[in-house]
């Protein structure tokens, strides 16, 4: 005779949120055996203890986890555990947006929609550019346009823009010859970020348009497709165009910037600037500020930022000397290169309050 404290697949079916057929199924695989089996009826009975085991499973299956997987991850420490499931969720992400490039490749071939001509640009300048400029997007639900990247080509240059709402980064490039048309398109940035190694490796790329996509062309490499975003793009241009005048500009080394934003201890960092340079706020009594040899010009100020929105600013700048045209604690700070304009990064502060 079973033992009353046990209970019947029915019950325990009902406790752990898995059907009796997935029961059995799970008992028959050693992943989840019955704690007792009536020899003389085949009845299953389950106790207690196994109710989270079984409920753990169902949720780990619920996320497309296969069962050699499964058994490895209730079987591990925790630590482990984690470990595992956080490289299957990278898996799936990953085959996720492989399925997703092969899908719009399929779709635009069925489409049968001849490619348009672009621009021809210089490979290793624009997996740099990619790559730079894709610093300023970001992942939010229901904003997937936060993740793309915004090409704009005219005769004469090719920009690409992406913002977070916290930060604006744009950089132009020129191209190889005059662009063969004026075009402008929100890409993938995900799609971008996964062909920059190849883009890298080869002497030019020809950026081709379709409907639904961009192919970028290479001659020793196989050609990329990036899928478009369809919703709108920020107005990034008006945003640039209604900042007032810089109240002050601070040319300042870029390494010496970084390594005071590296070694600084908090999450929020302060800049003040005076006539006489710039220096770093710290929360030390010992060190409360690490000064920053600069060139100031105009008003002193002192302003602060999220480092998370400060730092990719600063590391993606080109050149080892950089230019910062501040304008008020609560306006945006324009980050560009000391002696090339073709990389414009804007920063929003935030407020003494710490509100963005």
């Amino acid at each position: 005779m079973p033992n009353f404290e046990l209970m019947p697949i029915g019950v325990f079916a009902q406790r752990s949120g898995l059907t009796s057929s997935a029961l059995r199924f799970y008992a028959d695989s050693g992943l989840l055996p019955p704690a007792e089996v009536d020899p003389v009826t085949g009845y299953r009975y389950y106790s207690a203890e196994q109710v989270a085991r079984a409920s753990a499973l169902r949720r780990l299956r619920e996320i497309a986890m296969p069962l050699t997987a499964v058994e490895a991850v209730l079987d591990a420490e925790p630590g482990e555990a984690v470990r595992l499931i956080d490289e299957h969720v990278t898996e799936v992400v990953e085959d996720a947006v492989t399925v997703q490039q092969k899908a719009a490749l399929i779709k635009s071939s069925l489409a049968d929609v001849p490619s348009r001509p672009i621009a021809t640009l210089k490979g290793p300048v624009l997996a740099e550019a990619i790559e730079q400029v894709l610093t300023a997007t970001a992942r939010e639900p229901g904003m997937p346009v936060l993740g793309g990247l915004r090409v704009e080509a005219a005769p004469e240059a090719v920009a690409l823009t992406a913002t977070d709402r916290y930060r604006l980064s744009t950089r132009t490039l020129v191209p190889v010859g005059p662009a063969a048309t004026t075009w402008a398109a929100t890409v993938n940035g995900d799609d971008l970020r996964a062909t920059a190694t190849e883009i890298r490796r080869s002497a030019q790329v020809r950026v081709e348009a379709t409907p639904h996509g961009v192919w970028l062309r290479m001659a020793d490499r196989e050609d990329q497709h990036c899928r478009l975003l369809s919703e709108e793009f920020p107005d990034h241009r008006m945003m640039l165009a209604s900042l007032p005048e810089a109240t002050a500009r601070v040319m300042v080394s870029k390494n010496a910037l970084l390594r005071a934003l590296e070694e600084h201890p908090g999450e929020r960092i302060t800049l003040r600037v005076t006539h006489h340079g710039m220096s770093v706020l710290t929360t030390g009594a010992h060190h409360p500020e690490v000064p920053l040899p600069a060139t100031v010009t105009g008003q002193e100020l002192q302003i602060s930022f999220e480092l998370t929105t400060l730092y990719p600013a600063v590391s993606t700048a080109i050149g080892p000397d950089m230019m910062l045209d501040l304008r008020a604690a609560d306006q945006p700070v324009t980050i560009r290169s000391a002696d090339r304009g073709d990389l414009t990064t804007c920063a929003m502060p935030i407020k003494p309050d710490h509100s963005a």
